[in-house]
Parts: C-alpha cells; structure tokens; sequence
C-alpha cells in the first residue's frame, strides 16, 4: 500500500517526504525523529493533511468517484452523483483528493464549494450562496441568479469557457426544500445536456459535465413528500469504512517514523472496536501517540497503554462525533429504534428506505450486516462496538439515574461474595428478590415497546449492569460489558479477586433458542479462556418444575467449557 513511502527489495521501506529518502530495514525500526525528521500525526477533527498526518491514499474509491464525474466517454459528458456516508467518514478528503487529480487535466474547470449556512431562509438567498461561491473560487463576475428557472443560465458559454465539474459539499445542510429544489433543477439540466446528443460536451448549451452533492444523507430525496425522488439521475457513491490493512498501514507508518514499536494485539483491538471508522481510527491514534497517555516512547504502545486509553475514550474524553451521535440517539422516533436494538430475542431487518434507519445509518449510530445464511436478508446492528458501548452508558445512566439499594446491609452475603469468590447464580437470587422489590418505583418510567406497552429488553440490561456495579462496590471488582457481534448481543465480564466472572445475558425465547444459547455461551467461553460462564435468561415467569428442568448444568462437548444457566424472573 501506498503511504508516504515504498517497499524495497530487501523487504524494508523507503520513505519520501521533503527530498529526503529514508531507508528503514524491515528487521528494525528506525527513529526518524531522531535524524531530524519531522514527524506527521494522527488526525481526527477538520480534514486529513498528506503533507503532516497519516492517511491511507484510498486511490481505488479515488479513482472510482474520477471516472464517474468524467464519464464513460468524456466528450459526451460525465455523471451528477451523490457522494455520502456517516460523518467523519471521510467523503470531503476524498473529494478534494478528485479535484486535485482532475485539475491536471486542462479540459475542465473544476470547483468544490461548501453549502454549510444555517441560517438560508429564501430562494434567494440559496441561490446567491452557490453565485458568490462560483465567482469567489473562479475570481470572475457571474450573474445574480433569483430565481430556479434561471439557474440553467449560470452554466452558459457566456460564463465558462470549458465544460464545468462542480463538487457541492456539505449539501444535506441546505434543509430538504432547497434540496429537493436543486435536485429538480440538476435534474432538467443533465436532462437537457442529454437531448442535445452527438454534441461534444464543450459545445453544449449547459456546460455543468458532471456533479458532485456531498452530505451525511443520501440526498436521494428519501424525505420528499411529492413521491419519487427529482434527483433520480443520480449515481450513488457511498464512502466505506477504513479496511483492516489501510488502519494497519497507518500504525506501522507511525513505527517507521517514531521509532516506537506498536504491538499488533493494540492495532487489532483498535480495529475491532472502532471497525475502520475514519474519524474514530484518527481520534485513538491521536491519544494512543501523543503526549498526554504516551509519556516513553522507548517502551511499546502496548494492550496495558491500549486499556488505559479505552477507558478514557469511554468516559472521560470529549469527542464531538460521539457526543452529536449519541444525541441524535436520545432523540424520538430515533431512541425507540436504537433500544429494540439491544433486543437479544430477534435481529431487526435492516430496510433502505425506513426513514428512521436511514437517518440513524447516515448518522453513523447504525450500520447492517448480511445474514450469512440468507440471501435477501440484512439485519440492523451497531456500527462498532465502541459507539455501541457509549450508548449502552449513556441509556443505561439516562433510565436510571438512581438505582436504590441493591441488598439488605444485614443480610448474610457469604455464599454469594467472599473477597475472593462470586458465586453467579446466587448473585442472580439477589437481583431477582433487588427486582420484585423495586420494580414500582423503579420501572414506573421505564422504556416501553410501542406495540404492547411491555418494558423494553435492553431496560433490565441496562439495570442489571448498574447493579453489579453497585453491589459489588465495596470490592473494588470491575464490571464491563462486551458486544462481541454488534446486533444486540451482550456480555458482561466481572472481574473479582483475581478471577474473571462471565456473563451471556438473554431473553427466553424457547427450548429451540435455549439449546442454541448454550452452544454459543460455550463458545464464547472458550474465547474468553474460562472453563466456566453462567447463561442469564430473563423470563416473565417460570414455574419450579421449569427452573429444575432449565438450571441444569451443561459442559459442551466440542469446547468442554461448563455453562451455568439461571433464570431471572422480571415479570
């Protein structure tokens, strides 16, 4: 991969920044910084730099969004797409990155303009936004436009002595009138540009050759009340996630510069927590290297730097993408959708066109996955586990501010906790008797599901994660949970006297789904290198004939992993 150097024969990298060459052995990590090099950074807020940050080149969905705007056939004309994805994602770098290589052509003029103005109350004003911007970036005087049937007229021989390409960013903060009334427009003139077929594109009465709308959203016209979309035209470019070898490149670039080595488990974890997310990749880079958690660049950036990291990302360090996130997530319809995703009963289909997940994926607090077993069925999940695990914190802390008191100060506790034991099922009693006792008061504001009115599922998840963490206080344990899968599937690890407690928590759904939980629960112990883990079901009832038949002990045969089930009565 292209990263600011090369590889050379001997298996080793030559860099090339400022005139200088710099040639570091695979077998060892050269201090770059030491020789005088100026050392790039990682680089999380505004837009990547290739002359001072790390960034992966992404040449292929370069190259790709390139072609598009040229067309098949430039002389005949290019393409009007929508360039989108989550925010942080990275779409205004790699656009600017297309600008860049379609300015080495001297066949076009080309512009990226900005449409960020909040405050646009008129069609007027609109439209004297994308003027002022043109005659500002080309440094020439072009006409007022005031109304949409003279827009066309902008794009004339009279203004542009070349076919134009126009990249619009930041185009979904316009607000969905104006959107849908410059789609419509595009729309005439592209269809215009069309008629006038057998013209070579520089003699066409419109000289708009291609666009580019970049935004969070879509921009299909998905919110367009008048039916179909006036933008239909369009092709769409969506901008992916980093890959695990472009977030690979970027440490190891940080190894050959720093001279600090980064143990691969860090870069692996980095991964599978933030899955690729641009911005998020850059933000754990950031606090990862730099001074404030980094302070020995002799030692390695390793698992026990990583955790420390981690846990401030969770709950101390401000970052603007979450916090926006996670405060889109409170918002209804958007909370009743992300709370049925902590469902562990059953998956939510993922549908395009459902405006409440469109506008949750856009967003980046959701992503899909596809059914491995299924060929026309995609499932709604978290798009990684840490945003996933901020939800989870955030919910949890907004549904239950005050939790009361989790047992009697008199009661006997010794079969349950010791200094250096836990005993799960009776820790389970504990929480059933902590339940029956408080569920009044306790539940009385609790989530529920729009349908029968019952408590939502991810209610008790989050209750019984406060719980541990509020009974088990005075012993300094600490619990977290885990998202091993991102589609709603919890875990929470105790770790207590020196020894890690496992915890796979479930909604009952049958003896089909009971069989299944076990398997699972086993394989997920293994993964975890415990011989034992406990299986919590939560139930509306059961009868005593059902907790013998159920609470029995199973080893699997293929991990040997012994898993405890118990079940919880919330009913």
């Amino acid at each position: 991969m292209e990263d600011g150097g090369r590889r050379t024969e001997d298996g080793g990298w030559r860099m090339e920044d400022g005139g200088r060459r710099i040639t570091n052995p695979k077998s060892k990590i050269v201090n770059l910084k030491s020789q005088g090099f100026i050392m790039r950074k990682f680089h999380s807020y505004e837009e990547v730099n290739k002359d001072i940050h790390y960034y992966v080149p992404r040449e292929e969905l370069i190259e790709q969004t390139y072609n598009s705007l040229l067309g098949e056939e430039p002389d005949y004309g290019g393409h009007y797409i929508t360039v989108w994805g989550p925010r942080q994602s990275g779409k205004s770098w790699v656009m600017r990155e297309v600008v860049d290589k379609l300015k080495r052509r001297d066949d076009f003029e080309v512009a990226i303009l900005s449409m960020q103005f909040k405050t646009i109350k008129t069609d007027e004003l609109i439209l004297k936004l994308l003027v002022d911007g043109l005659s500002e970036w080309f440094d020439r005087d072009l006409p007022e436009v005031k109304n949409w049937h003279t827009l066309g007229s902008l794009f004339s021989q009279k203004y542009f002595s070349k076919p134009l390409i126009l990249i619009l960013d930041e185009f979904d903060s316009i607000g969905d009138d104006f959107i849908n009334k410059f789609a419509t427009e595009f729309r005439r003139l592209h269809t215009n540009r069309l008629n006038q077929r057998g013209v070579p594109s520089s003699e066409k009465l419109c000289l708009l050759h291609s666009l580019a709308l970049i935004g969070v959203r879509s921009v299909l016209g998905i919110e367009n009340t008048g039916g179909g979309s006036p933008f239909n035209v369009q092709r769409s470019m969506p901008i992916p996630n980093l890959t695990f070898e472009e977030v690979d490149s970027m440490f190891h670039w940080y190894e050959r510069e720093s001279g600090q080595i980064v143990e691969q488990s860090v870069i692996d974890q980095v991964f599978y927590e933030m899955q690729g997310q641009p911005g998020l990749i850059g933000w754990m880079g950031e606090q990862l290297t730099e001074d404030r958690f980094n302070k020995d660049r002799t030692k390695p950036i390793n698992m026990a730097l990583f955790k420390k990291v981690y846990g401030a990302a969770l709950y101390i360090l401000p970052n603007n993408n979450i916090i926006n996130l996670i405060s889109k997530a409170r918002q209804e319809p958007y909370k009743q959708v992300v709370l049925k995703l902590f469902n562990t009963k059953k998956k939510l289909l993922f549908r395009y066109d459902d405006t409440v997940l469109n506008f949750l994926y856009m967003n980046g607090i959701i992503n899909w996955e596809k059914d491995v077993d299924e060929d026309e069925r995609y499932y709604t999940k978290f798009p990684c586990s840490f945003v996933q695990r901020r939800l989870f914190n955030a919910f949890a802390n907004d549904i239950f501010p005050h939790i009361g008191q989790t047992y009697d100060p008199f009661d006997d506790l010794s079969n349950t906790v010791t200094d250096n034991s836990l005993n799960i099922t009776n820790l389970m009693r504990h929480y059933e008797i902590y339940l029956r006792q408080n569920r009044d008061w306790l539940l009385k504001d609790a989530p529920r599901r729009e349908t029968d009115g019952r408590i939502m599922e991810a209610t008790y998840h989050f209750n019984l994660y406060l719980y541990l963490q509020d009974f088990l206080y005075d012993y300094s344990s600490r619990i977290h949970p885990e998202f091993p899968t991102g589609n709603g599937r919890i875990d929470l690890i105790i770790d207590h006297g020196n020894q890690r407690y496992g915890l796979e928590v479930k909604s009952f759904s049958g003896p089909r789904g009971y069989r299944k939980a076990l398997v699972d629960t086993a394989a997920y112990g293994k993964q975890l290198g415990l011989a034992e883990i406990s299986l919590v079901f939560f139930c509306e009832h059961i009868t005593d004939e059902n907790r013998q038949k159920y609470e029995k002990q199973y080893q699997d045969a293929k991990t040997n992993v012994i898993v405890e089930p118990v079940f919880v009565v919330v009913g």
